[in-house]
């Protein structure tokens, strides 16, 4: 029996990369999706520099999102198919 070491020491680090890529994305929105801020009820601050945008942690969280399941689909596929 042979084993071609070079291709399974290729196949564990994309395997690793593409497990610490999905950990980050996923991390990365939730770190987004809690980094909103409120308005205050009386409005906002004249002596505060504006905010960002607040659906902009939105955002950003449902693009790291779409892009660890664009991902993990993608891996699917490749061991389905």
């Amino acid at each position: 029996m042979h084993i071609d070491w070079q291709s399974l020491a290729t196949v564990g680090v994309v395997a690793a990369a593409v497990a610490v890529t999905v950990v980050l994305l996923v991390a990365f929105a939730l770190v987004a999706l809690s980094g909103r801020q409120q308005q205050p009820a009386g409005g906002p601050d004249r002596d505060q520099p504006p905010s960002t945008h607040l659906g902009m942690g939105t955002a950003v969280a449902v693009l790291c999102l779409l892009a660890a399941a664009l991902i993990i689909g993608f891996g699917l596929y490749l061991i389905i198919a």
